[in-house]
């Protein structure tokens, strides 16, 4: 995995393995940010916009193409390379797949009837494609995107969540955007990411629903319901899993002991925080502890 940090904007490239790529692009800050990256004629791209927007650049500049938020964008050009030149607007989350024809090809050898590209007659064609992504594509993204997963294990989490985004992208029954009541409406959209942003800077001492629903201007039935369409889970759910993962990447920091942590948590004795790492994780944060110096 490559890590380029400029500033706020961080760029994650995993190869998963040759010819087959994941990467998730941060820009949090309140510059625009640029990346680049080469793509053969060979290879596919995909790219997801869970937050802000994307500009792709094209024959140096002359030709644009935006990928706005909940939206994906599919290129392949067998003629010409695209190499990626993508320009991230300020608060901008991003997904990018990069795969071979050749890999890709081998994914849907069974299934590659229905997806057009794939047909013998228009293997050679250039194929673009413009379109919202379903409320499960949307969940699984914010797991690529917040995924903890000790190293070792890595490159088969993102592979796992790479291959069940292409199901769901390629699943002609899975319902569109437009079609759920929680997503279709972007101020609601922005309401519950504004939510979710809320909770996340008061984890030590969350809100409650009441104040949380009050804050963002949305009633707690549609929050409660449209979080989880949104992120997978109820949003209690959602933020005790971001601080056991926050946990465990405090923990492997090694700048502090398991008392620390669970203060810093908000966690009022250690016994509670022990108990809800272990329900998490299958061990205590004194034996992962060991574990990493080990």
């Amino acid at each position: 995995m490559e890590d380029k940090n400029n500033g706020k904007s961080t760029f994650l490239t995993t190869e998963l393995e040759v010819g087959f790529e994941v990467l998730c692009l941060y820009n949090n800050s309140s510059q625009q940010a640029h990346f680049k990256k080469a793509v053969s004629e060979r290879e596919i791209q995909f790219h997801f916009c869970l937050k802000g927007q994307g500009i792709l650049h094209y024959n140096e500049g002359n030709y644009t193409f935006p990928v706005k938020e909940n939206k994906v964008v599919l290129m392949y050009n067998p003629q010409k390379a695209l190499p990626i030149d993508l320009h991230l607007k300020p608060e901008t989350e991003l997904v990018s797949v990069v795969v071979s024809i050749k890999k890709f090809h081998s994914l849907f050898s069974q299934d590659a009837g229905h997806i057009s590209f794939l047909s013998p007659e228009n293997l050679s064609q250039k194929f673009y494609e413009d379109r919202f992504f379903s409320p499960a594509s949307a969940v699984v993204l914010s797991q690529l995107m917040q995924s903890r997963v000790i190293d070792g294990m890595q490159k088969l989490y993102l592979k796992a969540k790479v291959y069940e985004l292409f199901c769901l992208y390629f699943d002609t029954n899975t319902p569109d955007l437009e079609q759920c009541p929680y997503l279709e409406n972007e101020d609601q959209v922005s309401k519950i990411r504004k939510a979710k942003a809320l909770l996340l800077e008061h984890m030590v001492e969350p809100p409650t629903l009441e104040a949380l629903a009050a804050q963002v201007g949305i009633n707690i039935k549609r929050l409660k319901e449209g979080f989880k369409q949104l992120y997978g889970q109820p949003v209690y759910s959602f933020l005790l899993d971001h601080k056991m993962d926050e946990a465990q990447r405090m923990l492997a920091s090694q700048q502090y002991n398991v008392n620390e942590v669970g203060l810093r948590l908000g966690y009022s004795t250690s016994s509670h925080f022990i108990a809800a790492f272990k329900k998490k994780f299958g061990t205590t944060p004194k034996k992962y502890l060991m574990s990493l110096s080990s």
